[in-house]
């Protein structure tokens, strides 16, 4: 049994973010975007996407399950595997690495740090060439000193790929070298950057550096949104002449009526004719994310919703709620129009852990659900004593009479 009940929102208007991962809502759904109702960009790309990193959604795409070559894009997944080592202490900033005989296989026309073999390099150094320089040379670096090869570093990547649930993702080298079983989808590169931006916020901020000199060799970062929009911060630039011209690019601005709030959007843009292009859609895409669409705070991290009774526990009552702060993302102008009703167990017995779930909340406009989220225990509440699930028992029976 359900029991329904319309929970307050934290502010005047609130979000949620939509319970499933990106991949797998796209998934169920392909065209699982809130760009219905709203007019959409003309873009001259071969695939592209908006993602909001703050509420969890896609908000408009085209082709994003497409596969395509990511070419350099392919680097967020050498640099996540890398900040992973880092944070896990099997790297630090200033370890320095010796480069062996494999860098010697980029080529000239290639991009490269310029890094030789036999010549230690410190990681911090290998991650700004990587970044910055999109150096193929340095990917390869870092490869070795992580997986122990080339090889063993691409089994990694997919194993994270598959962990992250990129069911559309394959691949075989650290660099982007083209490759026919070297792929990805627009929506799986969502998923990607977003756990990078999640995960590793520390070292995320490398994606804004504008230029990186080593060797005495200084080169600037090919992503002109550095240069043009103050609120983009990252991401990463992709190119060959199969793949096109292709950027993954990030914005984070304020968040209407939370105070310091801020709100991040990316833009996957594939297959674009020029670097020009590939800069003036993504700029494009991001403007309309941030002009036709709203992104509304729900719920303050572990707010209260309902406070119900609990049977055959040590407490009477047990605080149900939201694990974590709540946001939504809806076309401007209808988050008057949401309305949050709560569906939970009739019954909650005991034990119940802190975090179990117990029901959910879905986002309604009218008779449209708009997201839904789990509700869980916000306190464990273990089981009582003999005598109190004996009088309980008896309770229970009375009440289901």
């Amino acid at each position: 049994m359900l029991n329904r009940a319309t929970p307050h929102f934290a502010s005047a208007l609130a979000p949620v973010a939509v319970a499933a991962t990106l991949a797998a809502a796209l998934a169920a759904a392909p065209a699982a975007v809130l760009a219905q109702g709203v007019p959409m960009p003309q873009v001259a790309a071969k695939s592209w996407m908006l993602y909001d990193v703050t509420s969890g959604q896609a908000l408009a795409a085209q082709n994003a399950d497409l596969r395509i070559e990511p070419a350099s894009l392919t680097k967020l997944m050498t640099a996540y595997l890398a900040f992973e080592a880092l944070k896990e202490k099997r790297l630090t900033l200033d370890q320095t690495v010796t480069p062996t005989e494999i860098v010697r296989k980029v080529k000239s026309d290639e991009s490269r740090m310029f890094i030789e073999a036999g010549k230690p390099v410190t990681v911090n150094d290998l991650l700004l060439g990587l970044i910055v320089q999109s150096g193929n040379d340095a990917a390869l670096a870092l490869a070795e000193a992580v997986g122990g090869s080339e090889d063993g570093f691409v089994a990694m990547m997919n194993r994270e790929a598959q962990r992250m649930g990129m069911k559309g993702t394959h691949f075989t080298n650290t660099d982007g070298v083209p490759d026919p079983n070297h792929y990805t989808t627009a929506v799986d590169l969502a998923t990607l950057t977003t756990r990078l931006i999640k995960d590793f916020p520390e070292y995320y901020a490398m994606y804004s550096q504008k230029e990186f000199t080593y060797n005495k060799i200084r080169q600037p970062n090919r992503n002109r949104l550095l240069y043009i929009d103050p609120t983009v911060d990252g991401v990463k630039t992709g190119h060959t002449k199969s793949a096109g011209y292709c950027l993954i690019s990030s914005a984070q601005r304020p968040l209407a009526n939370v105070p310091n709030g801020q709100r991040r959007l990316v833009s996957i843009v594939i297959g674009t004719a020029s670097e020009q292009i590939r800069t003036q859609e993504s700029l494009k895409i991001l403007n309309y994310g941030f002009q036709f669409f709203d992104t509304l705070r729900l719920y303050d991290k572990g707010q209260v919703l309902a406070t119900p009774d609990i049977y055959k526990g040590r407490a009477s009552t047990v605080k149900i709620g939201v694990a974590n702060e709540t946001f939504v993302t809806v076309p401007k102008g209808t988050g008057g129009r949401l309305k949050p009703v709560l569906e939970r167990q009739e019954l909650l017995i005991a034990p119940i852990a802190a975090g179990q779930q117990v029901g959910t909340v879905k986002l309604m406009d009218g008779n449209n659900k708009v997201g839904e989220f789990p509700v869980v225990a916000l306190e464990e509440v273990p089981e009582a004593g003999f005598f109190g699930r004996l009088w309980d028992t008896i309770r229970l029976w009375f009440k289901r009479k």
